[in-house]
């Protein structure tokens, strides 16, 4: 998003209430990956914003008013311009790549009538997921996903940060070729998992328990590799079933029960298997060395040894992803 890395560095003072009824406390607010960051003044997260759900709650007056929510209990205010010109720039450019809402409808009224059209002809719910999976627009899976991640994180809390980790961490997947957005969790989710809108949920332990880099480099390779093999928004139709497909479909709402289900079996899901063949080409593609993967997966490599063996750096020097110091700074980002 070329007008959030315009503002990558960019961070304000700011005073910010936790809901309606929270006391106001002075905080720092700056951007992150594809959210709004605020946190205290030892740098500790007391809150992340999704960019595209952040409302302006005051218009052309100062100190500006931001929320995130409908009910603007949580807000924040910004007095410096030049923060309160990029958050309005940024929110620009988000409206701008959002469908019109009367397009929107259009659209998905279009599709309701072809998948019903569809399922006249075939009766089959895979009809009806596939129709769906590829006319639900990138902004309705992003909302998707925050829902989703709004019920994880009531079991995980929030995700680290410190800015040094935060900026190791953009510098990682930069190097490793992935977009979208990753956090990193204390504990509470697995090795790795993948919410609909790009989001990317990291345990910490990948990052503490190991001294290469290239481990977790491997874990989010791989957790990349799954997304291409199965869309997350796929997988969410078809354990909620016809009747919320065709309610995705025809409505654009999915029941807050079914998501707040999916999120909560999501933690637990082992993840999806993967073919070595796929794993190499991914790896080698990234110049990656496979073998540190291959023995966090299996300490004894006797599992993974055809990973071992047809590591695509095996005899060649991997490309530096991180300096010692950004690697430090990566392993500590949920340091107390």
């Amino acid at each position: 998003m070329t007008a959030l890395d315009q503002y990558a560095r960019l961070e304000s003072t700011g005073v910010w209430r936790a809901s309606h009824d929270a006391q106001r406390r002075n905080v720092i607010v700056s951007f992150g990956n594809a959210t709004l960051v605020i946190s205290d003044s030892n740098g500790s997260a007391l809150a992340h914003w999704s960019l595209a759900a952040v409302l302006r709650l005051n218009s052309g007056k100062r100190p500006a008013i931001f929320s995130p929510d409908a009910d603007h209990g949580e807000q924040v205010e910004i007095e410096e311009d030049m923060m309160v010109d990029a958050i309005e720039t940024v929110r620009k450019s988000l409206e701008r790549a959002r469908p019109k809402p009367g397009r929107l409808r259009l659209v998905m009224l279009t599709a309701s009538f072809a998948a019903v059209a569809a399922l006249a002809v075939f009766w089959l719910p895979d009809a009806l997921v596939n129709h769906t999976v590829k006319v639900v627009p990138d902004v309705k899976r992003a909302q998707i996903g925050a829902y989703m991640l709004e019920e994880i994180e009531r079991v995980t809390g929030q995700p680290c940060f410190t800015p040094q980790g935060e900026k190791a961490l953009a510098q990682l997947t930069r190097g490793l070729g992935l977009t979208g957005s990753y956090r990193i969790y204390r504990d509470g989710v697995p090795d790795t998992l993948h919410l609909p809108g790009g989001l990317t949920l990291i345990n910490a332990r990948v990052l503490e328990d190991h001294d290469s880099v290239y481990v977790p480099a491997g874990y989010f390779l791989a957790e990349n590799l799954r997304t291409q093999n199965s869309d997350p928004l796929r997988e969410l139709l078809e354990d909620a079933g016809l009747r919320a497909t065709f309610k995705l479909l025809t409505t654009a709402q999915v029941d807050s029960d079914v998501l707040a289900r999916n999120a909560e079996a999501q933690l637990t899901k082992p993840a999806d298997p993967l073919e070595t063949p796929q794993i190499l080409e991914q790896f080698t593609k990234a110049d990656v060395p496979t073998s540190p993967y291959a023995y966090a997966l299996d300490p004894s490599g006797e599992a993974t040894l055809a990973l071992i063996e047809g590591d695509p750096m095996a005899g060649r020097q991997p490309p530096t992803l991180l300096d010692d110091g950004e690697w430090i700074s990566l392993q500590g980002i949920c340091a107390p």
